[in-house]
C-alpha cells in the first residue's frame, strides 16, 4: 500500500451505479466488458453467453454508458461527486493525469486487476475527467478534462516523444523539460511521458521504449545499463551483484549466464581477469600483446618499457610483471636499446 493512500469504497459505488440499471441482461454486459468482478470478456464472450450478437453487445454497451454518464452529469449516481473530488485531487497532485495502475495504489489497499477495473470504470461515469483506453499508444490512463482533451494529450505526448528522440540518449525528466520549451512544467511533462508506451523510464532516466538503455529486455542489456551506469569496468561478480539489486523487471539471473553473454556481446570487452569494460569507451579486443603491440605501433618509434607499461594500464587491468613478461617472451618486440622496445612488424 502507498504511505498517501486514501481508501475510498469503489466497490460500493460501482455496486451503486450497476444497481441503477434496471435490467440484469445490460448489468451484466457493463459488469463483464469493464472486468468489474472477474476477467475482463469480448463482446463475442458475452453474446455468446446472452444469446445475442457481438454487434447487439456493443450497442447496448454503448447506449447503456451513455445514459450512465448523463445520470451522473445530473447528480443522480450515488457516490459520484464525492469520488471525483477525490480522484481529481490526487491526479492534479501527479501532473493531471495518471496511469489507472498508479492511480490504484493511491485509492485501493491491494491494487489489484479488479480494483484498477473497478476506479477505471468509476472514472468513466465522472464528468470531470477523462478516461484514456488501453491501446498499442497508451496505457489505460485517466486525467482532468480541464487540463487537456484527448486529442491535446495525444499531441503533447507526441511532442515529447519528439523531444526525446531529438535529444538521442537516456536524460532527465528535467532536461526533457528545458529541451521541450514550454510552461508545462516538469510534474506535467512526466506525468504525460509516463502514460506513453512509446516511452520507457529507469533509474530516472527517460528514453524510446526500444532503447536498451532505460528498457533491458534481456540479460545483454542489463549488463550494458549497469556497465553505463557505473561509468567504469566491473569484474563479472560485482555485474551479477549489481543486477540482482537492481530495478529489472528480471533479475534472477546465474553468474556463469552473465558471464557468458559478456564474452559473446562485441558491446563487451575484457581488459583484465574477469573484468568487462565497453568498447564505447575506447576499449579493443585482444591480448595484452596486441595492446603492446598497438602501442609501439601508435608511437611509430620505439619506447621505453615504462611507457608501454603506462599505456598499456590504460586499457589494460593486469600486472607490470604480465606487461614484462610479454615483451621479454614475444619475438615481435625487439629491444633496441636499455629496457627500449620496438615492432617489428614482420613478426606473425
Amino acid at each position: 500500500m502507498n504511505d498517501k493512500t486514501i481508501l475510498v469504497d469503489i466497490t460500493k459505488t460501482v455496486n451503486d451505479i450497476l444497481g441503477s440499471i434496471e435490467h440484469e441482461r445490460e448489468r451484466e454486459i457493463i459488469s463483464r466488458r469493464f472486468g468489474l468482478f472477474d476477467r475482463k470478456e469480448t463482446l463475442e464472450q458475452i453474446g455468446e453467453l446472452l444469446g445475442i450478437t457481438r454487434e447487439r453487445v456493443r450497442q447496448l454497451e454503448k447506449v447503456i454508458l451513455t445514459r450512465l454518464k448523463l445520470s451522473a452529469k445530473e447528480g443522480k449516481l450515488s457516490g459520484i461527486n464525492e469520488l471525483q473530488s477525490i480522484l481529481k485531487e490526487t491526479i492534479n497532485d501527479h501532473g493531471g493525469i495518471m496511469r489507472v495502475s498508479e492511480l490504484g495504489l493511491y485509492l485501493t489497499k491491494a491494487n489489484s486487476k479488479i480494483d484498477q477495473a473497478q476506479v477505471y470504470f468509476v472514472s468513466e461515469m465522472c464528468p470531470d475527467l477523462i478516461v484514456i483506453p488501453d491501446s498499442d499508444i497508451f496505457y489505460q490512463s485517466i486525467g482532468i478534462l480541464a487540463m487537456h482533451d484527448a486529442a491535446e494529450i495525444k499531441k503533447l505526448v507526441d511532442m515529447i516523444t519528439a523531444t526525446i528522440k531529438k535529444i538521442g540518449v537516456q536524460t532527465s525528466i528535467e532536461k526533457v523539460t528545458s529541451e521541450f520549451g514550454s510552461d508545462l512544467g516538469t510534474q506535467r511533462i512526466r506525468a504525460l511521458a509516463s502514460i506513453s508506451k512509446q516511452l520507457a523510464t529507469l533509474n530516472g532516466k527517460w528514453g524510446l521504449i526500444k532503447w536498451p538503455t532505460v528498457n533491458p529486455k534481456n540479460i545483454r542489456d542489463k549488463i550494458y545499463v549497469i556497465l553505463k551506469e557505473e561509468e567504469s569496468p566491473l569484474h563479472f561478480n560485482k555485474i551479477s551483484e549489481a543486477i540482482k539489486k537492481s530495478s529489472f523487471k528480471r533479475k534472477d539471473v546465474t553468474t556463469q549466464a552473465i558471464h557468458n553473454e559478456l564474452i559473446k556481446d562485441k558491446r563487451f570487452v575484457l581488459i583484465g581477469r574477469g573484468i568487462y569494460a565497453l568498447k564505447e569507451w575506447g576499449y579493443e579486443k585482444g591480448t595484452v600483446a596486441d595492446i603492446i603491440a598497438n602501442v609501439l605501433r601508435k608511437a611509430n618509434k620505439p619506447l621505453h618499457r615504462d611507457e608501454i607499461i603506462k599505456e598499456v594500464l590504460k586499457s589494460r587491468f593486469v600486472k607490470e610483471t604480465t606487461i614484462l613478461l610479454n615483451l621479454q617472451g614475444k619475438s615481435q618486440f625487439k629491444r633496441v636499446a636499455k629496457a627500449t622496445y620496438n615492432l617489428d612488424e614482420s613478426v606473425n
